[in-house]
């Protein structure tokens, strides 16, 4: 018989090593494709975080026991990072002057006017440990601007 016109036909292990070859490269694309996810929903919580402190202290300038009220809301807001309202790096609360040039001063006795700036970080670490090794860890921050409009202190 002649052997040179014939195909060779594959058998199962062939199948078996390319999927085995394949997986891990399909496994390490989902992973990172979840850890964006997270990454996305850290930034939409720490700005919502920011958003929600900054309409709290726009009207509320008031502290309980060394904490800002407005630090307080935007750390409830992001329950599901774990913020500690009295950490400054992830949750800061201050009060400018309108035209941003320093704080604001509340000898004035008033604070109408001032810019109630509310700045939210978090620091995000992948749950993917090759994930990690390649990108590291990302700080996820977001502030907020607004002029307060009612004062209590």
């Amino acid at each position: 018989m002649n052997r040179v016109g014939r195909k060779r036909r594959s058998g199962p292990g062939q199948s078996l090593v390319e999927f085995a070859l394949a997986l891990p490269v399909i496994v390490l694309m989902f992973m990172a494709l979840f850890d964006f996810a997270r990454a996305i929903f850290a930034y939409n919580t720490v700005s919502n975080a920011a958003r929600d402190g900054a309409r709290l202290a726009i009207v509320d300038q008031r502290t309980t026991a060394g904490i800002s009220h407005a630090a307080q809301a935007a750390a409830d807001q992001a329950t599901g990072l774990g913020l500690d309202p009295t950490d400054t790096n992830e949750v800061r609360i201050q009060y400018l002057k309108p035209d941003f040039s320093g704080p604001c001063d509340p000898s004035w006795g008033e604070w109408t006017g001032c810019i109630a700036d509310v700045r939210v970080q978090y620091l995000y670490r992948p749950a993917t440990p090759i994930i990690g090794l390649i990108v590291g860890q990302i700080t996820v921050g977001s502030t907020t601007q607004l002029p307060v409009e009612k004062t209590n202190k």
